[in-house]
């Protein structure tokens, strides 16, 4: 079974990138489970959404507290919580920054790849200049980092879950699957 944890902020996409990941994993004919957990259900306050995979049904609904992989969708999370807590040794942390890997302090205890989201999203005009919405370009870098789908089930996914602007959705998943 594969665990992942995403930590990100209300507002920024954090939950509907776990589903339309989980939507790409399962067309794989993978098993899936995504779901969130909020505090304050606010914009701008920290959420976390976790994702199982397995390729048999998984019949644990709890919390995941020793993920395999942390995905960072607001990278100003690095210096506020703990995002490594629980996280397996050696285990891999994909970061929505501009900053290289070797610029986070838990580089070389983990794996970490860094991918400007936040880039892609404005160019693709996702969301406002202000708040971005940065998750389907996180996707993308997630699934070709993680080796967890095909690009082609990632974009049915997107097509399926995003209805405003889907075209630009699956372009900024593809652009971020190309820098990962």
């Amino acid at each position: 079974m594969v665990e992942i944890r995403f930590h990100g902020r209300g507002g920024q996409g954090t939950v509907v990138a776990s589903k339309i990941l989980a939507d790409a994993i399962a067309k794989e004919g993978n098993w899936v489970q995504a779901y969130p957990e909020f505090g304050v259900e606010r914009r701008g306050s920290p959420v976390v959404a976790f994702i199982r995979i397995d390729n048999r049904p998984i019949y644990d609904k709890s919390r995941i507290y020793e993920p395999d992989s942390v995905v960072v969708v607001d990278p100003t999370l690095v210096e506020a919580i703990d995002i490594t807590d629980g996280l397996k040794p050696g285990g891999t942390i994909v970061i929505n920054s501009d900053r290289r890997p070797e610029d986070f302090p838990f580089h070389g205890k983990f794996k970490v790849r860094t991918i400007n989201a936040t880039e892609i999203a404005v160019k693709h005009k996702l969301g406002g200049l202000a708040a971005p919405i940065v998750n389907t370009a996180i996707a993308g870098a997630v699934i070709k980092i993680l080796g967890l789908a095909q690009l082609g089930s990632l974009a049915a996914a997107i097509r399926e879950g995003i209805p405003i602007k889907p075209d630009d959705n699956v372009k900024a998943a593809e652009e971020a699957y190309a820098k990962a």
